[in-house]
């Protein structure tokens, strides 16, 4: 999203500088050199003041510094370029039952890294599937993809195999509980918010008049 939002203002930028020089040069008959200097200066300040408050707004938003968010951007680019091996390892194994492994494993590990892109603040919820649980995936899959496309297998591959699906589904089970560990705050403030709207529903379901109608009676 934020690459969508720089190259847009990128294109602002360069319009803008277009734009002043147009008017510098031919408006006001100055010089090419100095048009271009001015016009180009413009479209840098604007490019780099606009994206300047964007990011500020963006890490109070999410309460972190430029270093945390450095930091986070770091992991996730390493973590984007596991996602490329494990969809090599995907799309190489040729079992119906392999297939459906590490199809479900992409789904879950896409599903972590888009939850953090989208809000990094997370990331210190999620450390536990970056530095452990994703390099595992990465890692035994590739080897299940390996022994799966072996032409000839004996005793021992298959042994192998069988112990390489029992580690995946055991990581598949582990992966899910790191998403519910990063989404538990929302769970959490969700359930405040019914219990809330249910307390203000049985509040309008009484009514003072009520009382007072029994009372005469």
């Amino acid at each position: 999203m934020k690459s969508v939002f720089s190259f847009f203002l990128g294109m602002l930028a360069t319009a803008e500088a277009v734009l002043i020089w147009l008017i510098l040069f031919l408006g006001f008959d100055m010089g090419f050199l100095a048009s271009s200097g001015i016009s180009i200066l413009a479209g840098f300040l604007t490019f780099y003041g606009v994206k300047f408050v964007s990011d500020y707004r963006f890490l109070k938003k999410n309460r972190l510094t430029r270093k945390e968010y450095a930091y986070i951007q770091k992991n996730l680019q390493e973590a984007k370029k596991k996602l490329t091996r494990l969809q090599k390892s995907f799309f190489s194994v040729r079992t119906m039952g392999a297939f459906k492994q590490l199809y479900e494993l992409n789904r879950l590990v896409k599903r972590m890294y888009s939850i953090v892109k989208k809000d990094p603040r997370r990331f210190y919820q999620s450390e536990r599937f970056f530095f452990y649980h994703l390099d595992s995936v990465v890692e035994i899959s590739e080897r299940y993809a390996r022994l799966a496309a072996q032409p000839v297998k004996n005793d021992q591959i298959y042994l192998s195999l069988k112990e390489t699906q029992s580690t995946l589904e055991d990581l598949n089970e582990s992966i899910k509980k790191d998403i519910y560990h990063v989404l538990s705050t929302d769970v959490d403030e969700l359930q405040f918010e019914l219990d809330v709207a249910k307390h203000s529903l049985k509040k309008l379901e009484y009514h003072p008049l009520d009382d007072e109608r029994s009372t005469k009676e």
